[in-house]
């Protein structure tokens, strides 16, 4: 979008060319969430809501039985709190599961499961220990296995996917201390040799999660520059490091709020040799590799978000049941029941979307970059407030840990350590506000590359008036359309019509306003992220109702159908309309002005005064 401000400052304008660079230039295959926000509802997209194959399944069902076995057995969540160490024979069981290479083909001895196998063995060890959640994610989603399935030789995955197999961890450096979700700021370099068959790494990784541990990390560095048409490009690119590696070292492990097993750290790169051959993809595609592997990678943390919210169900609804306060046990009391529907409704909507995506992700005909960033978005964001009205359900029993209620004989569920623990799945692999910024930029995709022959001032004037009469013919019959009636709902269950037909309607009302707000603010768009994160919002809102629907509409009508789905999702669906209809007041009355305002203010230390009368760090 502020591609072509020319009111943004040169270092801004810099990162985002960097960045649009890297972005995947096609939509090659449909996306429902992209149409949503383009007036369109797709509905066979999603309708019927895709089904596991039965043998599938049974392959994940005799996985995920061992797998739960093994760790009631072996691991114990709290010590692991409490110590910050997954013990080693833990990790060695998990490895002569398979459990470090689910997703890994059989050719190369790995287990060969389905990406819904996969997010169902997140989703149930999430259920049980976050950290050790973290460490099968952290390698297979973005490790080593997923770019190398993706983009690897076949001398590069014969080399290092039987690793795997054997139970070798593998993590992914990308962060450094000044280059988080810009990475032009990046400075980690590797430099060719002079005989050009090897690359000397140098630079420092932070926040790299499995790092201390890992016998392999995909790295990513700068490259020499290439210059294009006379100006120099910085290139990013992928290296594949054996931490055996002289140079390699490990320099601090960094601790946190929760998820206190992780061995995340510094990593330090001093010329360190790696060989031609272990860049993956090719020299300057590292940053492409980086978003390609995480449109994939995201899926697991709705997985995990999900797990973590049924196990906060189990607790809040057993709680609710047996205290008792003023002669009523407290679930029945409205003030908390309503927090227990709120619980119940919004799982069942994260069930709909992370199964949802993950089959999109198996499919493998459908473009799910909006998908997977929407999933990772509304599932982090909703786990996190479902594990805070838990604790506010348990009352002080929820903000004591775990060993000291269990040391005085009290119910130890640990909600206090589920809390810190899930709070870091709003900022890993794309913050919120990142998400947000990710669903916009490709969410508008279509508009700008119609509109950039227009707003780029290098356009001949005969090419700016062939791309205005393409845009004429495009719009002209486009958005008459976005003011006539919805039409009919999809054959789906009838508890479901409503909402289906309110989800089109909106559809329509969303594509509206944004081609309105692109008229009005042109240039200036990207710089209206209030305006922006509120679009995202109810596009967001309506691709979890229309995937509430398909899947309540699924489970219902199914042989043995449970027909508490439909109740499940039409509770989703009616306080996901009301966040939707305040969502579009909001667009033309709220306090963005105001809030900018006091922000400049805070920023300019003009409230100070408003810091005084306490111990300054």
């Amino acid at each position: 979008m502020s591609l072509y401000d020319k009111n943004i400052s040169e270092e801004k304008k810099a990162s985002l060319e960097f960045a649009e660079q890297a972005r995947e230039a096609e939509w090659k295959y449909p996306s429902f969430a992209l149409e949503i926000f383009h007036g369109k509802v797709d509905w066979p997209l999603i309708h019927p809501f895709p089904v596991q194959s039965a043998q599938d399944k049974s392959k994940g069902d005799a996985f995920l039985e061992k797998l739960e076995a093994f760790l009631k057995s072996n691991l114990d969540p709290n010590a692991v709190d409490q110590t910050g160490i997954i013990p080693d024979h833990v990790i060695k069981g998990l490895a002569d599961l398979g459990a470090f290479a689910i997703k890994v083909p059989t050719q190369y001895g790995g287990l060969g499961m389905s990406q819904v196998n996969y997010n169902r063995a997140i989703h149930l060890v999430s259920s049980y220990c976050g950290s050790t959640a973290v460490l099968l994610s952290a390698h297979q989603s973005i490790g080593v296995p997923q770019p190398l399935k993706l983009f690897g030789t076949e001398e590069q995955k014969a080399r290092y996917l039987p690793m795997f197999a054997k139970g070798a961890i593998s993590a992914f450096a990308l962060t450094e201390s000044q280059a988080g979700s810009d990475p032009r700021r990046m400075t980690t370099t590797a430099t060719p040799t002079e005989d050009g068959k090897y690359f000397l790494i140098n630079g420092e990784k932070l926040w790299c999660t499995n790092g201390n541990i890992a016998q392999v990390i995909v790295v990513m560095a700068v490259t020499p520059p290439k210059i294009v048409a006379g100006k120099e490009h910085k290139q990013i690119t992928a290296f594949i490091v054996e931490t055996n590696t002289p140079g390699f070292e490990v320099v601090h492990r960094c601790m946190f709020m929760g998820l206190h097993g992780i061995q995340n750290g510094i990593l330090r790169f001093r010329d360190v040799k790696v060989p031609r051959e272990n860049i993956i993809s090719g020299e300057g595609e590292g940053l492409k590799l980086a978003l390609m592997t995480l449109n994939t990678g995201r899926l697991t943390l709705p997985a995990a978000s999900t797990g973590i919210a049924k196990w906060c169900l189990r607790v809040a609804r057993q709680w609710a049941k047996e205290r008792q306060q003023w002669g009523a046990a407290i679930g029945e009391h409205e003030s908390i029941a309503v927090k227990i529907g709120y619980i119940a409704g919004h799982t069942f909507a994260m069930d709909a979307v992370t199964w949802l995506t993950s089959a999109m992700a198996d499919d493998k005909k459908k473009d799910i970059r909006l998908e997977a960033a929407i999933a990772k978005y509304f599932c982090t964001y909703h786990s996190w407030l479902i594990a805070d009205e838990t604790l506010q359900i348990r009352g002080g029993s929820g903000y004591e840990q775990q060993p000291s209620l269990k040391a005085r004989g009290e119910k130890d569920w640990p909600v206090e350590r589920v809390l810190r623990d899930v709070r870091i799945n709003q900022i890993i692999e794309g913050t919120s506000e990142i998400m947000h910024l990710f669903i916009a930029r490709e969410a508008l995709d279509p508009h700008l590359a119609r509109l950039k022959p227009l707003l780029s001032g290098k356009t001949p004037p005969l090419v700016k008036l062939k791309s205005a009469a393409r845009l004429l013919s495009y719009y002209l019959p486009w958005y008459p359309k976005l003011w006539l009636p919805a039409g009919p709902a999809p054959e789906i269950h009838p508890r479901m019509k409503p909402h289906a037909v309110y989800i089109q309607r909106s559809s329509k009302r969303l594509a509206r306003t944004i081609f309105h707000r692109m008229l009005r603010y042109q240039k200036k768009m990207e710089s209206k992220q209030a305006l922006l994160n509120r679009l995202v919002d109810i596009g967001v809102e309506l691709f979890v109702m229309a995937a509430a629907c398909a899947y309540a509409h699924r489970l219902a009508t199914k042989k043995n159908g449970n027909n508490h789905v439909l109740d499940l999702a039409d509770l989703y669906c009616r306080t996901a309309r009301e966040r939707v209809d305040r969502l579009l007041r909001l667009e033309h009355n709220n306090s963005d002005r105001q809030n900018l305002t006091v922000a400049r203010e805070a920023l300019a230390r003009e409230l100070e005064w408003l810091e005084n009368d306490i111990i300054k760090s």
